[in-house]
This record gives structure tokens, C-alpha cells and sequence, in this order.
């Protein structure tokens, strides 16, 4: 790994020549539009299968229970595994694709990569608008889900290789508050299109996910490409003056001097996914890039996000209330990665971690009494549930959405894409992104099974999980603030755990 120079190293070193450029900001923001997709998704897909016309035409059996038969124990009232294969199965696509993007991004760029995830949600989109039969549907959510894995593996990368290092985390969050975003507008949108009386408002819902994707096409289209990666493929010419552009001053000698570096070690590494699998030093990012992922959706937040109708409606809430919750709950979302945006480079990421870890956990136990204090172990509630219950799960519901939104929220993206070297930077954000989609797909896909077995019961599990990943947080992440990506092997060699892990292995004998 490069040598290099940033504020506060031990040896010496100097930070960077540069400033935040109104030309970086722009990028930046541009480029965290890919975020849009794949929170568009998590919102409109619960919000679609809780429209009685939707569940007519492609769910009768579910519309059957949830509508006509009373007497259906409310926590399995919506199990079906052909619904929550339609919500899943785009995290399959995306899990697979995420695996092609790798490829694709260190071969042509992450400019080309979020590009083409654009289009392939857009095509999805349309086959959603259109469809008539569930087959037309799942093909429909395979297209997005490819889309979703070429955006969530380059935009990350993408924001954390050309937004200065000092403001690193503040651009990179706004990823994640991309994905609040597109929450909250899928559903205002769910919230409205269910007004429609001739009962074709779930196509507008789901067509509506191709104007995120033209968002992502346009600006992809726009950007240029990152200085690393450009290096990468033999441009360093080009990367230079793009360094300058970006950095405001000719003197980028130091930084450029690194990415080189950098990008040479990365050459002589043929086999990367190899690489990361059997070199000793690179064991902290792969744990990290493994367990980040898998931890951010066992807390539970997507069972909330995308259920979040079907779940309000579970609990005794109308059809248009509980949209109208699940709105809220967006906004609330987006409102609180506001925070992370603000607190990530000025207080650390280990921080907010923590604090929020302890205020799920809390929430989330809080959710479950309540549940069970109305519902029991049955799932019947003998009278209407007052106006005070309700107002209750929804604030308990909206804390810890918003204590996951500054904390594990944007940051279960922001620290597996900045604690990778070049070498192995594209093959470990296909993992994070991979495992990501796979426990999103898991959550997914048996959430509605588990509800009616566990009952109440799922959210202290989900709540246990949380104590688990705080107390991992608190002995094995490091923390990352204000740290140069391509100086990132500093923080493992000073951590009192990864430091066993940094021995002098060249990555390319083991290729």
C-alpha cells in the first residue's frame, strides 16, 4: 500500500493540498442520485401489496384473507411466498449482479457502471407499468434488481474516491439520504395512487420507479469518472487534470503520487477476488465488508421499510392510514440522516454507531410489548384499537427508524466503501453489496412467514441483533474519520484486534 500524507499521521505526514469545490460538491450530489433507485423500491413495494385492486389481479388468495375473511389471525393475514417472492426476488438479481458490476467497474469505470445501472431499472419499471401476469412482475423486479446492484456496487465507491478526505463521510451519506428520499416519494406516491377509484394507480406507482432511473441515466452522463479509477485503467494524464479540477489547486503532486502508487500495487493484483479471500492482511475488510452488511439488515429496518403498510395494516390501521404512516415514517427517516450528514466527519462513525444501536434496540423491544399487549400470542384483538395505541407504535416506530437512519442507515455504505485498498476496492464493495442483498432477500422473504409463527416474538429477535452488532461496533470497527482512503491500512495497524493481521504478504505471491 502507498505511503502517503494526511493530517495527524504518526510519521510526519502532511495532509493534501485542496478544498471543497463547488465542482466536487455538484458530482457528488449527482452521483448520489443513484441512491434514488433503490430507495424507491423499498417504499413503493410495500405500499403496491397493500392495494386490494393489485392483490386482486396477481394475490386473490391474500386478498381473499386480508379483505373478506375477519376472522384471520392479524399477524397471518398477508403470508404468502408468492408475495414476498415478488418483494425478494429483486435482491436476488441484485445479489448476482453486484458480482458482474465488480468486473465492470474495474474494467470501464464507475461512470459506465452506474449508467447501465440506470438502465436496467428503467427497463424494469416499464415491464412493471405494464404488466399483466405475475410472471411480467418477477421479470419486471429482475431487471430493477440488476439495476439496484450496478448502482449500490460504483455509487459508494464513487463518492468515497473523489469527494475530498476531509469531507468523505458527508458525501457519502448523502447516498443514503438519496435512498431516504426515494422512501418517502414512493410513498407520497402509494399514499396518492390508492385514491385512484378506477384502480390502476399501482401501475403509476410502479412505472414511477423509471423516473429515479432516468435521474441516475442523466447524471451518469454528466460525471466524470474517479481519479483512482482512471489511473487504474492507464489515464494518468487525464487523472491529473481531473485531480486539479477537483481538488481547486495545481499542486496535487502528494495526492496523485499515492493514487499511482496505489494503482500500481493494484495492477500487480490479477486475481482480486483471490486476493481478498486468502491474503492475511485483507481479512479486516472482508470481515467488515461481510458483517456490516449482514448486521445493517438484521436490525430489521427493511421489514419496517417495505412492509410498513402491510405491517400498520396488520396492526388494525386502514388501508389510507396505514400509507399514510408509512409516509410519515419516511419523512422521519430522511430527516434524521440530516444528522449523520452533519455529524459524520465532525464526531466519527463509531459514535453514531453506537448511539444509534442503543436507542433500536430500545425501540425496538418497545414495539414488540406493544404488539403483544394488544395482539397477544393470537393475533385477535377483541375491541377497535384506540387512537392513543396507535399514535404510540407509530412514534416508537418513527425513533427507531430515525436512529437507524443516522447511523446504520448511511454508514452500513459509507465504511465498507473507504476501508479497501485499490486492490481488492471493487471485489469487497460486491461483497458488501452481495450480502447485503442476500440478508435483504432472506428478511424478505420470510418476514411474513416468521411474523405468523413468532409473532411479536420477531421484533425482540431483531432487537437481540442489535445488541449484537453494538457490541461488535464497540470492540472491532475501527474508526475511520478524517483518514485519506488510499493511508486506510494505518487504522488496522493500530487497532488492538486487526493490528494481528498486518503482516508483510505481498497480495501478487499469492496470485
Amino acid at each position: 500500500m502507498a505511503g502517503g500524507n494526511f493530517m495527524g499521521a504518526d510519521e510526519g505526514g502532511s495532509e493534501y493540498p485542496g478544498k471543497l469545490t463547488r465542482y466536487v460538491a455538484l458530482t457528488c450530489i449527482m452521483a448520489a442520485m443513484g441512491g434514488l433507485i433503490f430507495g424507491y423500491d423499498i417504499g413503493i413495494s410495500g405500499g403496491v401489496t397493500s392495494m386490494d385492486p393489485f392483490l386482486k389481479l396477481f394475490f386473490p388468495s391474500v386478498y381473499r384473507k386480508e379483505a373478506l375473511d375477519t376472522s384471520t389471525n392479524q399477524y397471518c393475514k398477508f403470508d404468502s411466498q408468492l408475495l414476498t417472492l415478488f418483494t425478494s426476488s429483486l435482491y436476488v438479481a441484485a445479489l448476482i449482479a453486484s458480482f458482474v458490476a465488480s468486473f465492470v467497474s474495474k474494467k470501464s469505470g464507475r461512470k459506465v457502471t452506474m449508467f447501465l445501472g440506470g438502465l436496467f431499472f428503467f427497463f424494469g419499471a416499464a415491464l412493471n407499468a405494464a404488466a399483466v401476469h405475475i410472471s411480467m412482475l418477477i421479470l419486471g423486479r429482475i431487471l430493477l434488481g440488476v439495476g439496484v446492484g450496478f448502482a449500490n456496487q460504483s455509487v459508494p465507491i464513487y463518492l468515497s474516491e473523489i469527494a475530498p478526505y476531509k469531507y468523505r463521510g458527508t458525501f457519502n451519506v448523502l447516498f443514503q439520504l438519496a435512498i431516504t428520499v426515494g422512501i418517502l416519494i414512493a410513498n407520497i406516491v402509494n399514499f396518492l395512487t390508492n385514491k385512484i377509484s378506477a384502480g390502476w394507480g399501482w401501475r403509476v406507482s410502479l412505472g414511477g420507479a423509471a423516473v429515479p432511473a432516468l435521474v441516475i441515466l442523466i447524471s451518469s452522463l454528466f460525471l466524470d469518472d474517479t481519479p483512482s479509477s482512471l489511473i487504474q485503467r492507464g489515464k494518468s494524464e487525464e487523472a491529473e487534470q481531473l485531480l486539479k479540477k477537483i481538488r481547486g489547486v495545481d499542486d496535487v503532486d502528494a495526492e496523485l503520487k499515492d493514487l499511482v502508487e496505489a494503482s500500481e500495487a493494484s495492477n500487480k493484483v490479477q486475481h482480486p477476488w483471490k486476493v481478498l479471500l486468502r491474503v492475511t492482511k485483507y481479512k479486516p475488510q472482508l470481515i467488515l465488508s461481510t458483517l456490516i452488511p449482514t448486521f445493517q439488515q438484521l436490525t430489521g429496518i427493511n421489514v419496517v421499510m417495505f412492509y410498513a403498510p402491510v405491517l400498520f395494516q396488520t396492526l388494525g390501521f386502514k388501508a389510507n392510514a396505514s400509507l399514510m404512516s408509512a409516509v410519515i415514517t419516511g419523512a422521519v427517516n430522511v430527516g434524521a440522516t440530516f444528522i449523520s450528514v452533519y455529524c459524520t466527519d465532525r464526531y466519527g462513525r463509531k459514535v453514531l454507531l453506537l448511539t444509534g444501536g442503543v436507542l433500536m434496540c430500545v425501540f425496538q423491544a418497545l414495539v414488540a410489548g406493544l404488539i403483544g399487549w394488544k395482539f397477544g400470542t393470537t393475533g385477535v384483538v377483541a375491541t377497535v384499537l384506540p387512537q392513543s395505541y396507535a399514535i404510540l407504535v407509530v412514534l416508537c416506530i418513527c425513533v427507531f427508524v430515525a436512529a437507524f437512519a443516522f447511523s446504520w442507515g448511511p454508514l452500513g455504505w459509507l465504511i465498507p466503501s473507504e476501508i479497501s485498498p485499490l486492490e481488492v476496492r471493487s471485489a469487497a464493495q460486491s461483497v458488501t453489496v452481495s450480502m447485503n442483498m442476500l440478508f435483504t432477500f432472506a428478511v424478505a422473504q420470510v418476514f411474513l412467514k416468521v411474523l405468523c409463527w413468532m409473532k411479536f416474538g420477531l421484533f425482540i429477535f431483531f432487537a437481540a441483533f442489535v445488541v449484537i452488532m453494538t457490541l461488535f461496533v464497540y470492540l472491532y470497527v475501527p474508526e475511520t474519520k478524517n483518514i485519506p482512503i488510499e493511508e486506510m491500512s494505518r487504522v488496522w495497524r493500530e487497532h488492538w484486534y486487526w493490528k494481528n493481521y498486518m503482516d508483510d504478504v505481498d497480495a501478487k505471491e499469492v496470485v
